[in-house]
């Protein structure tokens, strides 16, 4: 039987298949190559192209493939673009996950991980979240996710279909031994920008906001390395296959570092003084969202290698100035 990982030549789903391949697994990845690359395969892991709102591709591959198992990481992820177009975000993280998951659960499929994130809580007051915190996004990226959560919890109750939710805080970093990382050359993620800013890749780095009420004015983020969100798929996915039963897991460190944290720590890593110029607030942000994560160690055995700040932005420099080499 097979894996099917939807996305998977993306930034994490590449993560994640790669580990799935190593750990002798068998994996087919459905990708659009919309954001993601083929070349993030390391391993020629089997590609379909095309998109999980084509109801019938999906149902030729789930039993051409014999899929008992699926990671569903395909979706529109930028919080600023989705509160300029919505539409976008609802119909690629929602209308098409109706699809998607309609034709799952005709084929019978056991196990299912989805992809959610930290957006869904919006911001609340003291900025630590816990899987039972009442949910209020303050974008449509966070909102389409939490639509689809709910759409998954509501199909398995009537399908019996086993299921983690993830809910990421901030991924970033790349594969240690420079094998892989994040391939996009348009990113809003911090650290990547940081990395991009000290290649000479851009002028300078935008601080969107100073006077939020953090120690230091910039927003709070629990950054997590790829390589450990990756590592909590596959126990996950091992927990269900083992008959655990459907849980909302956060995937985080559970401490935060500000925006001027990762711009100190990244001009360390890089030794470059790149500049950094204060701006305006940017619609959709909150200013603090950390992880409350004792969960997925109890229930998962989740053990995260790489969990501090240096660690991250190491990785995500290698990997920068690699494919930089390649891309100038």
């Amino acid at each position: 039987m097979a894996i099917l990982v939807t996305g998977g030549a993306g930034y994490i789903g590449s993560h994640v298949v790669r580990q799935l391949t190593e750990a002798g697994k068998k994996v087919v990845v459905l990708d659009n190559l919309s954001t993601g690359f083929a070349q993030s395969l390391l391993y020629n892991e089997k590609l379909v192209v095309g998109d999980i709102g084509n109801i019938e591709l999906v149902k030729y591959i789930l039993k051409e493939f014999e899929i008992e198992s699926v990671m569903h990481f395909a979706a529109s992820i930028v919080v600023p673009e989705s509160v300029k177009d919505p539409i976008k975000y609802y119909q690629n993280n929602t209308g098409s996950f109706i699809v998607f998951l309609g034709a799952c659960t005709q084929h019978g499929i056991k196990n299912f991980v989805f992809s959610s994130t930290a957006a869904v809580y919006g911001g609340g007051v003291s900025g630590l979240f816990s899987e039972d915190d009442f949910t209020q996004p303050s974008s449509p990226y966070g909102t389409s996710k939490l639509m689809a959560e709910w759409i998954l919890r509501d199909v398995a109750k009537i399908s019996g279909l086993n299921h983690i939710i993830f809910r990421y805080f901030n991924v970033a970093g790349a594969d240690p031994q420079g094998r892989m990382g994040q391939r996009s050359q348009i990113s809003t993620h911090l650290i990547k920008v940081c990395c991009e800013a000290a290649l000479g890749k851009r002028e300078d780095i935008p601080i969107f906001g100073q006077d939020y009420e953090t120690h230091d004015g910039t927003c709070l983020r629990d950054y997590i390395h790829v390589e450990d969100l990756a590592q909590a798929h596959l126990l996950g996915l091992k927990f269900l296959e083992t008959g655990g039963e459907s849980k909302i897991l956060n995937v985080g460190y559970g401490k935060g570092h500000s925006v001027l944290d990762v711009i100190k720590t990244a001009r360390e890593v890089s030794g470059v003084n790149f500049k950094a110029v204060p701006s305006n607030r940017r619609a959709g942000d909150t200013p603090v969202l950390i992880a409350k994560s004792e969960a997925i160690k109890e229930v998962l055995g989740w053990q995260p290698r790489l969990l501090h700040l240096d660690n991250i932005v190491e990785d995500a420099w290698r990997w920068e100035k690699k494919l930089g080499e390649s891309w100038p």
